[in-house]
């Protein structure tokens, strides 16, 4: 088959997932490329492009896709779309909003010009982020609803990703499959501490939706119930992060927060000895995953998917608040050693979410779609 994975923000889970999925795709010969904004992410996800590029028989094309809709979009679209019809894909897979968007109207495009296309969508949490009763909200739930209609098959990423589609969209003639992020087998190898680790360690993008703030208030107060100086690094790149830098000074945090660009997860791991997830909203974080999967100890808020990878009971999972997530750090220093022992096992990880179970579910959709 030809895929063209579709998508606007190359960074994060949905570039992670779209890489994983990609290889996988080309090693069991399928031919795949890639479309997405080339507007976001940086030198860190150059090097990922540098290396996907040479992998994929269709290549990879970047083009300018704005994040917030407006008359931009119609310059945006036009080119994608160009770029979608020389690509010839028989599956056309859109990943979160704006991919999601461009694969469903421009494979309904295709096919009314003849060509037999598969129109699939991951939301990746996307749109669903939203309020419901949010007038931004229903206006998206709206489009959603409108884009149903044109849709082939839908897969999530986690229980909830599903049952928030269903309460805020509601069913639609599509399918629908619950395929969860996949790791690879070399990613089950423990990553020990750096000498001299940091006590707290946080990573992922510098926005208020994934907490840094709640992570940063947090470590003040356990420092201020425990009376010991603490040490932290916060590990990522968005355009909030000068706003989490002088918050941690504001609170004498200057010299005990290290702060460090985008960089990968496993050398990441190492700079901290207990991994803090404070996450306002979530889908299915591969950050997640892949901490666990290195044998790091985590606490993680118990929002979107999260609870299904840790089970609902997990003493891992907290409120996303600073009360709570103080309260575990400082139950956490007590005795590191124990809690460690208290997250899930390698075994039980490998079985949910290896990369192989994923890539094989989506490529039997993909075939049932098309008729193969």
């Amino acid at each position: 088959m030809r895929i063209v994975h579709c998508f606007r923000s190359p960074v994060g889970g949905i570039f992670r997932h779209v890489r994983d999925l990609s290889e996988a795709q080309v090693a069991t010969g399928h031919e795949v490329g890639i479309v997405c904004d080339s507007t976001t992410g940086g030198a860190y996800e150059d090097r990922f492009f540098a290396e996907i590029s040479a992998k994929l028989p269709l290549g990879v094309f970047r083009t300018p896709m704005q994040r917030h809709l407006g008359p931009g979009d119609i310059a945006a679209a036009l080119r994608t779309l160009k770029i979608i019809r020389q690509l010839k894909p028989d599956v056309l897979h859109g990943h979160g909003a704006k991919g999601g968007a461009y694969a469903r109207l421009f494979g309904t495009a295709l096919r009314a010009s003849g060509r037999k296309v598969a129109r699939i969508y991951s939301p990746h949490g996307g749109s669903l982020h939203y309020d419901a009763k949010s007038p931004a909200g229903r206006f998206f739930f709206g489009l959603e609803r409108l884009m149903g209609r044109v849709t082939d098959h839908l897969f999530f990423v986690s229980l909830y990703e599903q049952r928030a589609y269903e309460w805020k969209i509601g069913r639609t003639r599509a399918q629908s499959s619950l395929v969860y992020n996949g790791l690879k087998i070399a990613e089950f190898t423990p990553v020990m501490d750096a000498p001299g680790a940091a006590d707290f360690l946080y990573i992922g993008m510098m926005r208020d939706l994934k907490g840094p703030d709640l992570f940063i208030n947090a470590l003040k107060e356990t420092e201020n119930r425990t009376g010991r100086h603490l040490r932290a690094v916060m590990v990522g790149d968005g355009d909030d992060l000068p706003k989490y830098i002088a918050q941690a000074k504001a609170l004498g945090f200057a010299e005990r927060i290290v702060f460090y660009p985008a960089m990968p997860a496993r050398k990441a791991f190492a700079l901290g000895r207990t991994m803090v997830v404070p996450s306002r909203a979530e889908a299915m974080p591969y950050i997640v995953l892949e901490a666990l999967a290195a044998g790091k100890p985590l606490i993680a808020t118990a929002v979107g998917g999260i609870p299904e990878i840790f089970g609902d009971n997990s003493p891992a999972l907290v409120w996303p608040s600073v009360a709570a997530l103080s309260e575990k750090m400082v139950a956490v220093l007590s005795d590191e050693a124990a809690y460690r022992d208290l997250m899930p096992s390698s075994r039980e990880l490998k079985g949910r979410f290896g990369a192989d179970v994923m890539a094989e579910h989506i490529d039997r959709v993909y075939r049932e779609t098309l008729g193969l």
